[in-house]
């Protein structure tokens, strides 16, 4: 590397690097086993299931945010912790990012089970069914999704991120693709996150994006920085 071309790499901060390594080591599994053994022995224990599935375990709130489902998937969260992180790893400092990261995650995977948790009362009057029922075929495919469609991926984390970058930074100019002009924060962020609202009220047939959890985590990382009040 020449001395007058600085690596891209050079100013990331100790926990950006850390999270970004880990979820690069956690995403080889994916590059080396068929779909089918992916999904049987990583995703079906590491993915966040709803928390009266038969396949839940209490440690998939944090595992989940390191299990990704595709290329497209890890290289967009990663590109956006890549970005964002390390600025505001610099504001806050690593601790506090770091407890910033996680709560994010965890807050958003719990926000998901919230909304799935609305869902199943709204089809069985309760917000738990019996395990040994959920074969049944009269059991609606939407309940079926519900206890056996598990979330992954750090997404919730990183709108935890963007939120808190846009009220740290509201008016940075950022670069979109298929923006050819720089945009401020301030408008570009919230609009991203009005289509999230959109497409988690308003679901398209075939879409398994868990859109409650990306809003819950921005809504944790509102939280936070409102109560250790950072401006």
């Amino acid at each position: 590397m020449s001395a007058y071309r600085q690596s891209p790499f050079s100013n990331l901060t100790p926990v950006v690097k850390n999270l970004l390594i880990i979820n690069l080591i956690c995403f080889i599994p994916y590059v080396l086993l068929s779909n089918g053994s992916y999904d049987h022995l990583i995703v079906s224990n590491l993915g966040a299931f709803y928390f009266n599935s038969p396949n839940f375990r209490v440690w998939q709130l944090i595992t989940y945010m390191f299990i990704h489902g595709g290329w497209t998937h890890i290289l967009f969260n990663m590109f956006a912790l890549f970005s964002f992180g390390p600025i505001l790893e610099y504001s806050i400092g690593p601790k506090r990012f770091f407890n910033f990261y996680m709560i994010c995650g965890i807050g958003a995977a719990l926000f998901q089970m919230l909304v799935q948790a609305y869902e199943v009362h709204a089809i069985t009057g309760g917000f738990t069914v019996p395990h040994f029922g959920l074969d049944d075929p009269s059991v609606p495919d939407q309940l079926k999704a519900i206890y056996y469609g598990p979330i992954v991926g750090a997404s919730g984390a990183i709108f935890g991120l963007l939120v808190a970058f846009v009220m740290l930074y509201p008016d940075m100019e950022l670069m979109m693709i298929f923006i050819p002009v720089p945009v401020k924060a301030k408008y570009i962020i919230p609009f991203y996150i009005l289509i999230e609202v959109w497409s988690g009220l308003s679901p398209i047939a075939g879409d398994n994006v868990a859109h409650f959890a990306h809003l819950g985590g921005a809504l944790i990382g509102f939280i936070l920085i409102k109560i250790w009040r950072y401006r």
